[in-house]
């Protein structure tokens, strides 16, 4: 999905069906959070969140990552931060900390998600379904498009299979994969008013 319809998607009007504005906020803070995956968005604490960052161990690798909070992302943290104060979970996904519960809640969550994004997509005239990958994927693709070096694109996803990118991985700052961040999401940032 290019940047422009990812635009178009934060835009449409959802004020009538809360269930479509979870997806698409969870899209659209995937997308802004350098591709996070649905599983780390559901098992996300409000204790990772500061006033500046969100940080977070990758359930697919185990590794932690820190991301700078850009306007988009703390538009949606204002948005669904409160929505259950009882809850340690950010997002209105997992209701129990209870590893076996908490899975069938996030398995449960997810095919919802997808269920919910397949409409986002027809909604957009997307030719595509849409899936809990598309904003890795477009996050992926946008930083390639504005010139970002891959092993940056690779240190902000968080992956570590390729050899050679692990090498730079090791001397690249917060700053540098922040910036590529922020240089992505300007067009978003631009539209949230704080």
């Amino acid at each position: 999905m290019d940047e422009e319809t990812i635009l178009k998607l934060q835009r449409i009007d959802l004020s009538d069906s809360p269930a479509l504005a979870l997806s698409r906020d969870m899209f659209v803070f995937s997308y802004c959070a350098r591709g996070m995956a649905f599983v780390d968005m559901a098992y996300l604490k409000k204790e990772n969140v500061d006033s500046v960052r969100i940080t977070y161990c990758r359930h697919k690798t185990g590794q932690y990552l820190t991301l700078h909070i850009e306007p988009c992302i703390a538009a949606i943290l204002e948005r669904y931060g409160q929505v259950c104060p009882e809850s340690p979970y950010l997002f209105p996904i997992l209701t129990d900390e209870q590893p076996d519960q908490a899975y069938r809640q996030y398995r449960t969550g997810l095919n919802y998600h997808n269920r919910k994004l397949k409409r986002l997509g027809k909604l957009l005239g997307e030719p595509l379904p849409l899936s809990s990958y598309t904003p890795r994927h477009s996050w992926a693709t946008a930083a390639r498009n504005h010139d970002v070096p891959i092993a940056v694109i690779s240190a902000g996803m968080g992956h570590s299979s390729e050899r050679t990118t692990l090498i730079y991985l090791d001397s690249l700052d917060n700053a540098v994969i922040d910036n590529a961040n922020e240089k992505i999401l300007k067009d978003l940032n631009d539209t949230v008013s704080m």
